[in-house]
């Protein structure tokens, strides 16, 4: 398994960015994927993840401001960020499993949110 990460980089406030996840290197068909950050000094947190049949779970904090998705079921997944505050400035890790017990993490991108 191999996820592979893009998008991310600097943005005003109130801006937008896009991430994406892709793993093309397993037959494994992934239950779960999402996405976690952490910023700096603070424990790695859940941002949002949907499941293999559309089933999506969002942080109070990202709510209605961002948007997760995952294209026909595919071990790909999306995350579409809006109205982005400095305080969603983190490294963002994708993460994907067939069952919990064994999660897989990508390479984690950098947002940064500042004027």
């Amino acid at each position: 398994v191999q996820l592979q990460a893009s998008g991310g980089g600097l943005v005003h406030p109130g801006g937008s960015l896009s991430l994406s996840c892709a793993d093309s290197e397993t037959y494994l068909s992934f239950n779960v994927m999402g996405w976690y950050r952490q910023a700096p000094g603070k424990q790695r947190e859940l941002v949002a993840t949907v499941t293999r049949d559309g089933r999506t779970i969002y942080s109070d904090s990202v709510k209605d401001r961002f948007t997760i998705s995952r294209p026909s079921a595919k071990n790909i997944v999306h995350l579409e960020m809006n109205n982005l505050a400095p305080e969603d400035t983190a490294v963002y890790y994708c993460l994907a499993y067939v069952f919990s017990t064994r999660t897989y993490w990508g390479q984690g991108t950098q947002v940064t949110v500042s004027s």
